[in-house]
């Protein structure tokens, strides 16, 4: 097959390296707009399982990301001015940078064209044209998917609280949160090392707040003095590092969680950011981008071969044969159900963060104990108190943990159904 990659991001590169290991005479070409060494965000976070299915795929590109990964396994949050620690699963965390040098460096090894400063503009770009499958890799802004909107049927939800992502120089050997409140409510930060020199730092906080302090009208360089002070204890004097805009715009977003109905039309398919969001706080993006490379070429194997795509459509995509557009419907498919519960995990996630005032009342130790539920659907209907009483009997007792296990996923699937009614 002749196959086109558009984003040159971890899912779009991954992609490109399972194709060729599957078969090297695929001819394939990742299309990335920005410069090579040029990306947006610090360090990404996955956890061990990752590992295992990115070595089943390709054993050189996951160990060289293993390899260049720090690791940390307790969390530690300081809540008001009082820390407390919880051991938890072992996480792990590598430069966004570094991994997309590693993967890019690994795909030009085996074959694949890696063209950077090359953007393609939509679907009837020359470089497409007689492509036999387009995948669309290129983000949450995708100018593939948009071309055919109604088709693909994309939603997007805008979060309530506004977010910055930063780095710093300061090196965390945990995954560390900071919940500080001030006059006009809380903020907080989560944190994560990514290197033996830098971590990233998300700062984030409800409208009220950041209109309060004067995030919503400061440049980027008195942003960062304010955060340094009201995190001074977590960051231990260490600077944090932004994006440094010409117009030192600091660059607070609201997150915006996309989902899709479908996710193929002709002979472009959806991969990553470009098909769904889930939010940031439950560090899911990069692994599940991965995931829907391996998916992909899972469901193309043995459909490459001659009159694969070609002959174009009446709306500008190339028509598939039979066995690709069946291969991309399964891929669609199982991914979407597959999705169900990081996104689940993550829309409970997000609404813990906007509900935050809820939990704060409650000892540190406690509140800490119930962030790590807060993907949890029955957190939302259950006094917290309670909730963290019923969570501590579960622990030693099976009936009760049968229960939580039975209860929880069928009021997600309640509300959720409500929710899209």
């Amino acid at each position: 097959m002749k196959i086109a990659c558009v984003g040159g991001g971890p899912g779009g590169l991954y992609f490109s390296i399972l194709m060729k290991r599957q078969d090297p005479s695929h001819e394939i070409t990742v299309y990335e707009r920005n410069p090579a060494g040029s990306t947006y965000g610090w360090g990404v976070t996955y956890w061990a399982g990752l590992l295992d299915k990115l070595r089943a795929g390709d054993p050189e590109s996951a160990d060289a990301i293993g390899a260049a990964s720090v690791t940390w396994t307790d969390g530690v949050a300081i809540v008001r001015d009082e820390r407390t620690v919880h051991r938890g699963d072992e996480g792990f965390g590598i430069g966004r940078r570094r991994m997309l040098a590693l993967l890019a460096e690994r795909a030009e090894a085996l074959g694949v064209r890696v063209e950077f400063e090359h953007g393609i503009p939509g679907p009837d770009a020359p470089e497409l044209l007689d492509a036999d499958l387009v995948v669309a890799a290129d983000g949450v802004n995708s100018a593939l998917r948009e071309a055919y909107a109604g088709h693909f049927g994309a939603e997007v939800a805008t979060g309530r609280n506004h977010y910055i992502w930063l780095g710093t120089t300061k090196v965390f050997d945990s995954f560390s949160f900071a919940f500080k409140e001030t006059e006009h409510g809380w903020i907080w930060c989560y944190a994560y090392g990514f290197s033996g020199e830098r971590s990233t730092c998300v700062v984030e906080c409800g409208p009220e707040t950041w209109t309060g302090l004067g995030l919503d009208r400061m440049g980027e360089a008195d942003s960062l003095n304010l955060l340094e002070k009201l995190f001074h204890d977590l960051l231990d004097g260490e600077r944090l590092i932004g994006r440094a805009q010409d117009d030192d715009a600091a660059q607070w977003l609201n997150f915006r969680t996309l989902t899709t109905r479908t996710w193929h039309h002709g002979n472009l398919v959806l991969l990553g950011d470009a098909a769904h969001t889930t939010h940031y706080s439950i560090g899911a993006g990069t692994t599940l981008a991965l995931e829907d490379a391996l998916a992909l070429a899972e469901a193309l194997r043995g459909t490459g071969g001659p009159g694969v795509g070609g002959g174009g459509g009446t709306d500008g995509t190339a028509e598939p044969c039979g066995a690709l557009d069946d291969a991309l419907t399964r891929y669609g498919r199982r991914r979407r159900a597959e999705l169900l519960s990081a996104q689940s995990a993550a829309r409970y996630s997000a609404r813990w963060y906007e509900n935050l005032p809820r939990y704060m009342r409650l000892p540190p130790g406690q509140m800490f104990a119930l962030l790590g539920q807060r993907h949890s659907p029955l957190l939302p209907h259950i006094p917290p108190q309670l909730y963290y009483r019923i969570d501590r009997a579960a622990d030693g007792l099976e009936p009760l943990r049968r229960l939580k296990r039975w209860l929880g996923p069928r009021l997600a699937r309640t509300l959720h159904a409500r929710s899209r009614s």
